[in-house]
């Protein structure tokens, strides 16, 4: 597996927020910002972006020490990420731009919604848990032994391979690991912000991601989905336009370039626009 952009845009760096973030522009139509998982970066994405870009204006960012951004002196943490997030939509002038993001890019999209729910149009959030505790003891345990000495054992998986193809500082990639793992072993439950969206919101998993369905479920429950019969004329769904899609046969590690992911994610963002407004002021 490589990550690698099979659709060539344009790359620019905005200085916002303190950072020098690098994000790629592909196609036209209303803006999506997309936002990559952990240890990866916008390239990820590179099998689906170009149908995405079909009919969209995509904005494939770099978070914060990932990709073509280098890092700066605070902590990876996605409530600050987020910040970045919201000042780059104003530093690009866009007009409620749609916000999709998988893994620690979910949780960067989540909160930029929560914090910002002016800036966003609509919101997907993949594969990104809410409380730490939603995935398995033996997953956390693999997590607590992120860290700079890790990097050796690395050299073959496409993480790395990435990092020292575009990284602005190859040497760095220790360094990333070190703040990725402590960002990991921080508790958290963000229940609250996710109960608090007012934005159309789509909570995507596999079936076999790294929390189970059920959690995912919960998480839709706090959105007021999945409590009542949905009814003939849809009149029983959540009501802010909220969705949620459990996708088959897939994991944690192949969702975000998956073809039925790209689909899912492009028949919730190109629905009923109209309704938006409703959700929004509702």
């Amino acid at each position: 597996m490589e990550w690698t952009a099979q659709s060539s845009g344009a790359g620019e760096y905005a200085e916002v927020n303190g950072i020098n973030l690098y994000y790629e522009t592909h196609g036209t139509g209303h803006p999506m910002i997309l936002l990559h998982g952990g240890l990866g970066s916008g390239e990820m994405f590179g099998p689906i972006l170009p149908t995405f870009a079909e009919n969209h204006q995509v904005i494939a960012v770099d978070l914060q020490g990932h990709g073509r951004t280098a890092d700066i002196a605070r902590p990876l943490d996605i409530r600050l990420m987020a910040d970045d997030i919201g000042a780059l939509i104003d530093h690009l002038g866009l007009d409620r731009p749609d916000v999709v993001g998988y893994s620690l890019g979910g949780g960067v999209a989540l909160h930029t919604a929560a914090k910002y729910p002016e800036k966003v149009g609509r919101l997907v959030a993949t594969s990104a848990h809410v409380r730490r505790d939603a995935i398995p003891a033996e997953m956390l345990a693999q997590q607590g032994q992120v860290n700079a000495a890790a990097a050796e054992f690395m050299k073959d998986t496409p993480m790395y391979e990435l990092y020292q193809r575009v990284a602005p500082r190859p040497e760095d990639f220790g360094r990333l690991l070190d703040k990725i793992g402590a960002a990991m072993a921080q508790d958290f439950d963000f229940s609250e912000e996710v109960r608090g969206l007012r934005m159309p919101t789509l909570i995507v998993a596999a079936d076999a991601d790294m929390a189970p369905p059920s959690h995912y479920v919960e998480v839709f429950k706090l959105l007021d989905g999945g409590l009542r019969d949905g009814g003939w004329m849809g009149e029983g769904r959540p009501k802010g336009g909220h969705a949620l899609a459990i996708l088959p046969g897939l994991t944690h590690y192949d969702i975000h370039d998956s073809p039925l992911w790209a689909a899912t994610v492009l028949a919730f963002l190109d629905a009923d626009k109209g309704a938006d407004k409703n959700a929004h002021q509702a």
